[in-house]
């Protein structure tokens, strides 16, 4: 048996594959998509059912509110595509609708949800002074509670045996 000398090697410039940025966010397009989805039908709804200037929301609502509602969709036939997503807003006296947000119009509705957003109990006095003074209109302040409903619109077939 003969015994050859190693040379030591140098490792410095290799690079390696670093996965953490693909483990963060599984969804990230899905949720990117769907928030945007989301800040779009309030800006909407802005004017037309909340009849006020401003809507104010807690920073990284609308993003953990869409995580939520595509863990909610996986399980289903059609995933995501399949969902009609109401949006409602809980006031101090009423609940009320929105918007109706279809994701793609050409996918048959396999299940519903349902998002109430509720107004923020607080009022105005965590809001800086300077705010309070440059919102026009009223302004709505949307609370970091909210509620997710899903309802089926579907039944699974019965196991034959």
């Amino acid at each position: 048996m003969e015994v050859l000398p190693i040379q030591p090697t140098q490792y410095q410039n290799i690079t390696y594959f670093d996965p953490r940025p693909f483990l963060q966010e599984k969804y990230s397009a899905q949720v990117e998509f769907l928030s945007k989805r989301l800040e779009e039908e309030i800006r909407a709804a802005k004017r037309t059912h909340l009849s006020c200037g401003e809507v104010l929301l807690p920073n990284g609502l609308l993003q953990k509110v869409s995580r939520d509602i595509i863990r909610m969709s996986e399980g289903e036939l059609c995933g995501l595509r399949g969902m009609n997503l109401y949006l409602l807003f809980e006031g101090e006296e009423d609940c009320r609708r929105l918007s109706f947000l279809k994701i793609d119009p050409t996918t048959t509705s396999t299940f519903e949800v349902y998002l109430t957003f509720k107004q923020a109990n607080a009022g105005w006095a965590f809001l800086p002074q300077f705010l309070k003074k440059i919102t026009r209109g009223g302004t709505v302040i949307i609370s970091t509670e909210y509620e997710l409903t899903k309802k089926k619109l579907y039944r699974a077939p019965a196991a034959s045996e």
